[in-house]
């Protein structure tokens, strides 16, 4: 029978879980009151940092474990720091304005007008967090009121540069758990700008303490996936930030670029207890402590503007515009497509893991919790067929050169003895550029998630992803196109490796696809598929910022293409970026070995992570390359062939020097069904440039692919996945 003492001691528990907690609001005012960050509640009961800002936004309460401890919390705050009495009314000696505590820490900073008031909720909150709106103008005891601040335009060592068209400041952050947005970018005024216009005092004078300011500044980015993990704090350094945290303008290490172990600075970071990854203190430092057992994550990222941590290539001049600029550009990039982890290439990877982590918790049958693998990701590292691997990979020592499987983008040129009398006298050729054409590829696109398996005298199964061993040397194509089953477009001479795409496109073609053996992938899905969705959308919504839209007429389309690169200079930096973010993903499947030191045959660093996958990237280059055949396929039976293609580049002979010359209409004036057609989404095409015809023909005759030249010098790349 259960005595009276335990009987007293359930109903204890059960009033303990039935006492009322303080608003969501009250509750983020008490713990701002105590002086307490969110870390260090959420240290104190065991659970995340965003955990606790969901408790204060009231997305969500706390479990009954922690209900009690939480409430007992707040009730011992609220003894001290009561809630305080509401503010009379601005008297007339103020003009009818409230004195703010941002107008007093203006005033008392000797700031005077540069201060501009701002909303309570626009306000950013000290370590400790951010006033709530219904405390606005009234100072909480013992917390000194963050300032929020603007600068005008003359301040600062790019202030002769023209800024960027600005941006809308929105009232409040946009992710709850981390108020301070995803990254800060640091001048040399202790000013740190955030992605949506707030400006931050940030008084570190040293890097191990800028660390702990970005850990209790709110910066951050909520995790993409729930089995994920949030996105560390980015805190990006101008040249004058840096050199006054004691770092060099320069990298004396170009080959490592790296700052030596002995550099006062680094040895600064590891007095204070803090590591380094194992890249070093370079342009992309990764700062942290190891986690230890129920703790948070504690490591910020620091990207270092003077090294050129932002590649020209990607971002254009977003390094040289003042800070305020830089913060909306990389801002609006890592709100749209992930807060910037290294160079596009290394982000286009790790948002692929950051949409798909690999592993998350699952209950065990005793009750407790293990990593169990999440559907549809790549979970584990697995090594490559040999026919996929790269010539240093170990599976690829001693193969023979017809055991490579050869998927690359298209370089091709027409023999100038196929070209026509007709097609010569045209006086213009006009290339098309195929937008995104790898994002479009990845479309639904279904790839092997685990090993691949061998097999001999496989049937053809176009669902089954992995690479076949197969004569197409017996497929006629019309010589006046480049074949759809090899990079440089001439016709196979025997058998060969292929991947699933191409066999399947062959088969479209009414080839009889026998395969001699197989590489296979039964466990198989549409792993890019979130990848494909994220970075389309970020694509589409950064072109209609720029003033192009879906659904335009081709005239509309061209016009604002013309255009968009100067109707703002930020966003057009933030398309450059998701652009290449896109290549550079694609490429990092496959990562080959760097370093001086390295021999063909041994293994590298990057054959441990589950996304190094040179298979994914072969199918998605194949699957891109027969779909631009299948359009020129298409534009071929309106009797209009090319005369290059380079990549997702293709140039045809033209009457006049516009696309409309070019792209085949029905008597309605709709573009032929299949055919190239103009328009902003990835898979539909934009004008490249035009050309004189003479001078393609000079180019031809000098042994040069004219699509690399249409545009100007070196404009289209010979591939987007090197």
């Amino acid at each position: 029978m259960t005595s009276q003492p335990d009987l007293f001691a359930a109903v204890d528990a059960l009033l303990e879980q039935a006492r009322p907690l303080p608003e969501p609001t009250e509750r983020e005012r008490l713990r701002t009151a105590a002086g307490l960050s969110r870390a260090d509640v959420a240290k104190a009961l065991g659970v995340s940092t965003s955990t606790v800002a969901g408790w204060e936004t009231g997305r969500t309460d706390p479990a009954k474990e922690r209900r009690a401890a939480y409430g007992r919390l707040l009730e011992g705050i609220a003894a001290r720091y009561p809630a305080p009495v509401s503010p009379q009314a601005s008297g007339p000696d103020d003009g009818g304005r409230g004195s703010s505590p941002q107008a007093c820490a203006g005033q008392e900073n000797g700031t005077g007008s540069d201060v501009q008031e701002q909303p309570a909720a626009a306000s950013v909150a000290s370590a400790a967090g951010s006033a709530p709106a219904d405390t606005a103008g009234v100072p909480v005891a013992g917390v000194p009121a963050p300032v929020s601040r603007r600068r005008p335009a003359g301040r600062g060592a790019a202030a002769h540069r023209p800024a960027a068209a600005a941006a809308p400041v929105p009232a409040a952050p946009a992710d709850a758990a981390f108020p301070g947005g995803p990254l800060a970018v640091l001048d040399g005024e202790g000013a740190a700008h955030l992605a949506d216009g707030r400006i931050l005092d940030c008084p570190a004078a040293t890097v191990p303490d800028l660390v702990v300011w970005a850990l209790d500044a709110g910066i951050g980015q909520s995790r993409l996936h729930r089995a994920g993990r949030d996105g560390d704090p980015l805190v990006v350094l101008t040249t004058d930030a840096a050199a006054k945290l004691g770092l060099p303008e320069h990298l004396a290490d170009r080959r490592g670029l790296r700052l030596p172990e002995d550099h006062p600075v680094v040895r600064e970071v590891m007095a204070a207890g803090w590591q380094l990854t194992r890249r070093g203190f370079g342009p992309w430092a990764r700062i942290y402590r190891p986690v230890e057992r129920g703790g948070r994550r504690q490591c910020v990222q620091l990207a270092v503007l003077p090294w050129d941590a932002l590649d020209a290539r990607a971002w254009g001049d977003t390094a040289t515009l003042p800070a305020a600029d830089i913060a909306r550009v990389l801002g609006t990039y890592a709100t749209r497509v992930l807060t910037p982890r290294g160079s596009t290439a290394v982000t286009g990877l790790e948002l692929m893991t950051a949409l798909r982590p690999p592993t998350r918790a699952v209950r065990t049958d005793s009750g407790g919790w293990a990593s169990g693998p999440v559907p549809g990701s790549l979970t584990y590292p697995v090594d490559p067929a040999p026919p996929e691997a790269p010539d240093e990979h170990p599976v690829a020592q001693g193969r023979g050169e017809d055991q490579v499987l050869d998927e690359e983008a298209y370089e091709w040129v027409r023999d100038p003895e196929l070209l026509s009398d007709a097609e010569c006298a045209l006086p213009f050729v006009v290339g098309l550029d195929v937008n995104a054409a790898f994002l479009a590829a990845a479309n639904r696109l279904t790839v092997g998630l685990g090993e691949a398996v061998h097999t001999d005298g496989p049937r053809f199964d176009k669902k089954l992803p992995g690479c076949w061993y197969v004569d197409l040397s017996g497929v006629e194509t019309d010589p006046r196109l480049p074949s759809p089953f090899t990079p440089h477009g001439r016709r196979p001479t025997g058998p060969a490796w292929y991947a699933t795409p191409t066999l399947a496109y062959a088969q479209e073609l009414g080839a009889d696809v026998r395969p001699l053996e197989a590489w296979l992938r039964p466990d198989s899905g549409p792993y890019l598929d979130p990848w494909y969705e994220r970075l389309r959308n970020a694509y589409m919504q950064t072109m209609a910022d720029l003033g192009v839209v879906k659904g335009a007429s081709g005239p509309e389309f061209l016009a604002a293409m013309e255009r968009h690169k100067a109707a703002d200079p930020a966003m057009a930096a933030v398309l450059s970026a998701i652009k290449a973010t896109v290549k550079g993903g694609i490429g990092k499947l496959r990562e080959r070995p760097q370093g001086a030191g390295y021999r063909p045959g041994e293994r590298w660093p990057a054959l441990e992570r589950p996304t190094w996958r040179p298979d994914i990237r072969a199918a998605v280059i194949a699957q891109a390359r027969t779909n631009m055949h299948r359009k020129m396929l298409r534009m071929a039976a309106a009797g209009l062939f090319p005369v290059a293609v380079l990549s997702d580049c293709v140039i045809y002979p033209a009457v006049g020097p516009s696309p409309l010359d070019v792209l085949p209409h029905d008597t309605a004036g709709k573009p032929l069904p299949g055919t190239f057609r103009l328009g902003v989404s990835p898979g539909m095409v934009k004008h490249e440039g035009t050309m004189p015809f003479w001078r393609c023909a000079e180019l031809v005759d000098q042994g040069a692919n004219p699509a690399r030249h249409i545009k100007d010098a070196d404009a289209t790349d010979g591939g987007e996945a090197r």
